[in-house]
């Protein structure tokens, strides 16, 4: 399916050019004569990349901008302006615009542009994770035990300038991290400057951090400020750093060191404030031993550890997160589904979610699109959650401390009641799944209890209150 543009722009001639231009590089384009007029067209579909104008009559570009910000937060947004209002543009790019072209500008140059624009704009889409509604969380929903440590990080090292690596699998979160580490700390007022290095050209890689002069390159009509230059004095996110060109990583670790560089094509050594943030889904320690990562630049990234840990690990907070896109959708969507019936939400809390928050987001949009009643029924989920069923735990997982012996069949929990609360379903979730980690610590620990206590890190004391009210308790042996 093409990536849809939407060309918002008031003179004709150029919107006519643009949309032909377009048009013929496989796009699809809408066009509009005013910020207005664009405003009103994204509400019709989903736009991958804003090209709008700087000045038009009723709504000009940063109108857009920030409309598109607040509506449509993974859609970039390229700026076109004229020669005199280029510190107005920088501005723009500080407040969230993708990049900005100067008028009059070479088609190849912007072709280039939106094509960065919708790379990352994809790259988004399957990294997403929910806007939480509690500030004081980050806008980020959980309350597992793994997230509530996540928190405690960001509380501790959110004020300090220290370097920040997120590592964590697709979707689950990792830009809102590096969010919550700006915005909690003294840089807020500042800006806060994300690329994601997948999504730019090789050749074209220090030239979006470091910006270039004019005539650096073919090309390069005008001089241009980098991320480094536009993040000074508050933080610089890089996503996917492990995509970064081996030849470029000296260059990047040279910045970070010495907080300074030279724009392509350019003498002047530029001095900057900036407080490095990095994610990447990819074992760049792997990458350092293949020869694809520096060592020094990976030392010297990984002075904070955040690792996001993937839905699967987590499931308590699965009906959270469900109950989150439930209210998102009805409210985008017009409906008025109050809810999720228990068996659904069972099938829910079961599956894997390679995709993680990305995945269950798009899992409820569209059983919400085919809900007919008042609740999700399980007919209304994808098959292949429908076709998946509990893990039983393996009779050999089992230790002999365990309240049913060696050797004996697991026993399936009860699904929920077809009354059952949200509530109660979680509790239940949540018995379940700390019953199998229990059951799973005790069976590498051969029923040690103090040795599966630390495993778990929790209490000797708070284990065995556990286990008594699961009943594991019969045969459990301790520490000689």
């Amino acid at each position: 399916m093409p990536a849809k543009i939407l060309i918002a722009d008031d003179e004709l001639n150029i919107r006519k050019v643009l949309a032909a231009t377009l048009r013929r590089e496989g796009y699809e384009v809408l066009t509009a004569k005013d910020g207005l007029e664009a405003i009103e067209l994204l509400k019709g579909g989903q736009v991958q990349v804003v090209v709008t104008d700087m000045k038009m009559p009723t709504l000009g570009g940063l109108d857009v901008l920030r409309h598109v910000h607040e509506q449509y937060p993974r859609t970039p947004v390229i700026i076109i302006t004229a020669h005199g209002t280029v510190d107005t543009a920088v501005e723009a790019l500080k407040n969230g615009a993708f990049d900005y072209i100067t008028k009059p500008f070479e088609q190849a140059e912007l072709m280039r542009c939106i094509g960065k624009a919708v790379k990352t704009e994809s790259l988004a889409a399957r990294d997403v994770v929910a806007d939480g509604p509690d500030p004081e969380r980050y806008r980020m929903i959980g309350q597992s035990r793994s997230m509530q440590a996540i928190y405690e990080v960001i509380d501790k090292v959110a004020a300090t300038p220290s370097t920040v690596l997120i590592t964590g699998e697709s979707g689950t979160g990792k830009e809102l991290i590096a969010a919550a580490l700006h915005y909690k700390s003294a840089r807020r007022a500042k800006p806060f400057i994300k690329i994601n290095c997948a999504a730019i050209p090789r050749e074209l890689m220090e030239s979006e951090l470091f910006g270039h002069e004019r005539g650096a390159f073919t090309g390069a009509v005008n001089s241009k400020p980098g991320r480094f230059e536009l993040a000074d004095g508050g933080t610089l996110f890089l996503d996917e750093i492990g995509e970064i060109p081996v030849e470029m990583q000296v260059k990047l670790l040279r910045s970070i060191q010495e907080n300074e560089f030279e724009r392509v094509g350019g003498m002047h050594t530029i001095h900057v404030d900036v407080r490095l943030v990095v994610a990447t889904n990819r074992d760049l320690a792997k990458l350092v031993e293949e020869g694809k990562f520096r060592e020094d630049l990976f030392y010297r990234l990984n002075v904070v550890p955040i690792r996001l840990p993937p839905l699967r690990e987590r499931k308590e907070d699965i009906p959270l997160l469900v109950e989150h896109f439930l209210a998102k959708y009805n409210a985008r969507l017009s409906r008025q589904v109050k809810g999720i019936q228990p068996a659904a939400l069972s099938a829910v809390l079961n599956h894997r979610w390679p995709g993680n928050i990305r995945e269950l987001e798009n899992v409820i949009e569209r059983a919400l699109l085919f809900c007919t009643g008042e609740e999700i029924q399980p007919a209304e989920l994808p098959p292949e959650l429908l076709s998946e069923r509990p893990a039983a735990v393996p009779a050999t997982a089992a230790p002999a401390a365990g309240g049913a012996p060696v050797g004996a069949p697991a026993v399936a929990a009860a699904p929920p009641a077809e009354d059952s609360s949200m509530k109660d379903i979680v509790k239940q979730a949540t018995a379940e799944l700390e019953k199998d980690l229990i059951l799973k610590a005790l069976a590498e620990t051969q029923g040690n209890v103090t040795q599966a206590a630390k495993k778990l890190k929790i209490s000797r004391k708070s284990l065995q209150n556990k286990m008594k009210e699961f009943g594991l308790r019969d045969g459990e042996r301790d520490a000689e």
